[in-house]
């Protein structure tokens, strides 16, 4: 048995399954201070038998295993949780490994291991939601370096007719700035959810989403696009990125029909705690090999 963890800004989601990513048990945990969430956390995996888990954590995080800080969450604008030290307060609690990587990357091994780009060895998983975020697999393995990437914050080329300053505390009109969540509601006063009708608030999104698109497409070739979270619920968004996509790309570099190659999770809402499933399965099997 399993453990998995999809940490996010509004709620923790704690799961127990097996190797296979199949849940057995979740539980959804609301995100308040470290403390608070935490021990609710440590109190549900406690009543099971597991041998390893896999966090995907909202970011930015510390991945680096040689660094004093791996396991951290950094420099999250999240009140609370700066610097705070995740994967120590669970292995406070627990003797099992843990895999610690973003949420976006535990999505993207999920996706590639079970969802829509099963059987390929590279896809990019993008959420747009409360904010954005993107993981990849590159030749069948989860793309990092320095650190993670943090690609919902490069920036795009204003829309013409857009005067709206940007939401990102860091950068104001980087890609998360200008089409997240929480962007769309501080831009038009309302909730993306209660604006399914206004055509030009989803051509805007698509407009910022082909761009970073393109730049992700040129960089990383990625044989699948997922596009994930709350805001590509809304299906105008799709048809927005495609037109965008083909005015940008001018046929530069040759790729699938966009309707089969930029898609939902195969997975749904559940990708990023399966794939904190997979990766806690990777972790055992990675510790087993090196106390072998």
């Amino acid at each position: 048995m399993l453990g998995g963890i999809e940490a996010g800004g509004t709620k923790f989601v704690c799961a127990v399954g097996d190797e296979n990513g199949a849940i057995i048990d979740q539980i959804r945990i609301p995100t308040t201070l470290p403390e608070e969430t935490i021990q609710k956390v440590i109190e549900f995996f406690k009543q099971y038998d597991i041998k390893a888990l896999g966090i995907g954590s909202f970011g930015p995080i510390d991945i680096n295993p040689e660094s004093p800080t791996y396991g951290n969450i950094t420099s999250t604008p999240k009140p609370g949780w700066r610097d705070f030290p995740f994967v120590s307060s669970l292995k406070e609690a627990f003797s099992f490994p843990i895999g610690f990587h973003t949420d976006v990357n535990v999505a993207a091994l999920g996706e590639a291991t079970l969802g829509a780009a099963k059987g390929l060895d590279s896809c990019l998983y993008i959420t747009v939601g409360t904010g954005i975020g993107a993981g990849a697999i590159i030749q069948g393995k989860l793309l990092q370096g320095l650190s993670h990437p943090e690609m919902g914050h490069i920036l795009v080329r204003r829309h013409p007719n857009d005067p709206y300053q940007g939401k990102c505390p860091f950068h104001h009109d980087c890609l998360e700035g200008l089409a997240s969540g929480p962007a769309i509601e501080d831009r038009w006063g309302e909730k993306g959810e209660n604006l399914v009708n206004r055509e030009e608030i989803w051509d805007l999104e698509g407009y910022y989403i082909a761009q970073a698109l393109m730049q992700y497409i040129l960089i990383l070739s990625p044989k699948k696009i997922i596009l994930g979270g709350g805001v590509p619920h809304q299906q105008e968004v799709f048809s927005s990125i495609y037109k965008y996509l083909n005015e940008l790309m001018k046929q530069y570099v040759s790729l699938p029909e966009l309707s089969e190659y930029i898609v939902s999770p195969g997975l749904g809402d559940a990708a990023g705690i399966t794939g904190a499933l997979i990766l806690a399965n990777r972790t055992l099997k990675e510790y087993k090999s090196k106390t072998l």
